[in-house]
């Protein structure tokens, strides 16, 4: 351990960045429907999420039950075998099963994840380049839904596959 924390270590990196207030977007849910509110977001009327920030991720397309993110896989994503953990895949797949029904939902509802089961199906390295993340419902009910997503390489390859169920939540100012 050094004696001082200001030191800068051989080969260290450094990593910043900027990302937008919050607030309008939070001041949006009780009054814009979903599919509005993530076409904002990626249009960039509204700011993106901070998660999404931190994680490189981008919105790419978002219809009605159906989005797209990509995610470019950095160096700060790498676990300590040189791969992508997979958490950061399980972050792409749990953004796009949950937007994919956040598309369907009217103004004032929200949803949070329940469960999210992962099948990884290949390495995922800087060298993979852009992965593009699938998200669509399956079902939705008045209390939960059941959606899934999908991460393929830039070749057409699955790498990784998700189900989730999502809980319904009223979002409404009481």
């Amino acid at each position: 351990m050094p004696e001082s924390t200001e030191q800068t270590q051989p080969g260290t990196r450094h990593r910043e960045y900027t990302w937008g207030d919050l607030a309008p977007t939070l001041a949006a849910l009780p009054v814009m429907p979903g599919l509005e509110l993530l076409r904002d977001i990626g249009s960039g009327a509204l700011p993106h999420p901070p998660f999404m920030v931190t994680m490189g991720m981008s919105p790419v397309e978002v219809t009605r039950g159906r989005v797209v993110f990509s995610l470019e896989p950095a160096e700060w994503h790498l676990n300590p075998l040189g791969t992508v953990h997979g958490g950061v895949l399980a972050t792409l797949l749990d953004t796009c099963a949950a937007c994919a029904l956040h598309s369907t939902l009217p103004a004032g509802t929200g949803y949070t994840t329940v469960d999210i089961t992962v099948k990884y199906l290949r390495p995922v390295t800087v060298a993979t380049g852009t992965i593009r993340g699938e998200g669509v419902v399956i079902n939705a009910g008045r209390r939960t839904a059941l959606t899934e997503a999908q991460a393929f390489d830039s070749a057409g390859r699955l790498l990784a596959h998700a189900t989730s169920t999502c809980l319904l939540l009223d979002f409404r100012a009481p």
